[in-house]
């Protein structure tokens, strides 16, 4: 199983709340339509946590989404699919920064 993980800035005319709303209810459904895509997670940055002992990333983030799929190669093939281009499309829209990893995870608490 491999995971695309992004960690999302809105764009700078938009509020955090318009984002999110934006992001739940118009590109979430869009999300659902995308062959390939095992799973789908939004989370909503609701605070910040800081450690004394370790200085933050200075970055803001208003989200991070979370996708799984079966393999890279599904990854690939469901990413260029008409439906993934619209999802993609509509991200431009809202999406002002974004960085994105592809994981492979390694449970050490089930």
């Amino acid at each position: 199983m491999i995971k695309r993980i992004s960690l999302l800035t809105r764009k700078a005319h938009l509020t955090h709340d318009e984002f999110v709303r934006h992001w739940l209810h118009v590109h979430g459904p869009l999300a659902r339509l995308v062959p390939g895509i095992r799973r789908y997670v939004q989370s909503h940055i609701k605070g910040e946590s800081v450690r004394a002992d370790i200085p933050a990333a200075e970055m803001e983030i208003d989200g991070i989404a979370e996708l799984w799929y079966d393999s890279v190669e599904e990854m690939k093939h469901s990413s260029a699919t008409p439906e993934a281009q619209a999802l993609y499309a509509d991200g431009a829209l809202i999406i002002g920064r974004i960085k994105t990893f592809v994981i492979e995870e390694k449970v050490i608490i089930e």
